[in-house]
């Protein structure tokens, strides 16, 4: 069992490391055509910075949607189970007296 689990954090490392290898990679490739491009065609690099990234697809959700979206999860009232924790915490600061509002 303890070389298996050895196995798997190694594996796991090399994931890392492929995936922070690639990352450089896309990052100074990026960068390498930026500065080909910088020398070549400034206009045209400008307005490659310029466009906004597509972080997704699809129509964006307009305000009345985004407002009733979260509406619907703020003003629903839910039960947390918290467990016996924060009872022993509210006693071990029940002592304390609040600050007062400096305002």
């Amino acid at each position: 069992m303890k070389k298996l689990t050895e196995h798997i954090d190694d594996l796991k490392h090399r994931i890392a490391a492929w995936g922070k290898r690639i990352r450089r990679y896309s990052e100074r490739s990026t960068r390498f055509n930026q500065n080909c491009l910088y020398q070549s065609d400034q206009k045209r690099l400008y307005k490659l910075l310029e466009r906004p990234m597509i972080s997704g697809t699809g129509p964006v959700p307009n305000q009345a949607d985004t407002v009733a979206f979260w509406r619907s999860l703020w003003l629903e009232p839910v039960n947390h189970n918290e467990g016996p924790w924060t009872e022993v915490v509210a006693s071990q600061f029940a002592g304390i007296t609040p600050m007062d509002p400096s305002s």
